[in-house]
């Protein structure tokens, strides 16, 4: 295969209950339709709350089956709950073993890996790590496993969690896991990284828009398909706030990025989704 063509979309945050997201989603499967790319992958926050309504998953599953393309799936905090962590208050719910299969049972597995175009694409559950469960080694050790056998082929990771927000020694990247994969998982997960060739690390979950490059490594964070988190006070601003997708071609030894918006795609609030759920805004 001479090109391989990707979309990536992330942090679809799907339920029954918030039809401005289902509608962000529909905008988005239009323009899938159009594009036709070989491969839809989601970075995960599939569900809007999975560790608590199975019925999201099983929602959002039906929707994505409606696309015209096959689909691989991460899962995202929202899915199967959050990492824990060492600094700051513990995000709830933590991540855990029956969430996990959870997510496993309605998507498929939370770790892939495949070739196409002369690269390795690898998908990792970022969730589990620093998290203590037994899972959290065997995808180290299925990683490594993985790196070995990529025979000096270039590298696409596909992540929920950033890595870091700019390099990996910025303080506020060591500030909490919340935003980032946590320490000391993180360092061991670069380490990894530093023995193989991986020019791509693609990530979503910050509801921003950003792409820069550190070292030999392109950085791409997709925006959330579903909603932003307007305010500043909220949420700092690091890239670019706005719902949107990211389309790729891969070619042998290259590859290009596009940043797409989804005619008719609407940037929902997250104040929008609170008021919905019935929760004072701050």
């Amino acid at each position: 295969m001479p090109e391989f063509r990707l979309t990536q979309i992330s942090d679809t945050h799907l339920g029954r209950r918030f039809p401005g997201l289902i509608a962000n989603f529909h905008r988005v499967a239009e323009h899938i339709d159009t594009a036709r790319p070989d491969l839809v992958i989601n970075t995960g926050d599939v569900s809007f709350d999975g560790p608590t309504s199975r019925d999201d998953m099983e929602f959002a599953k039906t929707l994505h089956d409606a696309l015209p393309v096959p689909c691989r799936y991460l899962p995202g905090n929202h899915d199967i709950g959050d990492n824990p962590t060492a600094i700051g208050p513990a995000p709830a719910p933590p991540v855990d073993e029956a969430h996990r299969r959870q997510f496993c049972a309605v998507f498929g597995h939370d770790h892939w890996q495949f070739e196409a175009a002369g690269w390795c694409f690898i998908g990792l559950n970022s969730l589990v790590m620093n998290s203590g469960l037994g899972f959290e080694r065997e995808q180290f050790d299925w990683l490594a496993s993985q790196l070995s056998r990529a025979s000096g082929n270039p590298i696409a990771l596909f992540v929920h969690k950033p890595l870091f927000p700019n390099r990996p020694d910025d303080p506020e990247a060591f500030d909490t896991a919340i935003r980032y994969v946590p320490q000391p998982a993180r360092a061991r997960l670069i380490e990894m990284m530093a023995g193989a060739d991986v020019r791509l690390v693609a990530s979503g979950h910050v509801h921003q828009r950003r792409d820069f490059t550190y070292g030999r490594t392109r950085h791409v964070w997709a925006p959330s398909a579903g909603f932003v988190i307007s305010s500043d006070a909220r949420q700092v601003r690091i890239g670019i706030k706005e719902t949107g997708l990211v389309e790729y071609r891969f070619q042998p030894d290259s590859f290009e990025v596009r940043h797409v918006r989804a005619a008719g795609q609407v940037d929902v609030d997250i104040e929008e989704l609170l008021a919905q759920m019935g929760q004072p805004h701050p």
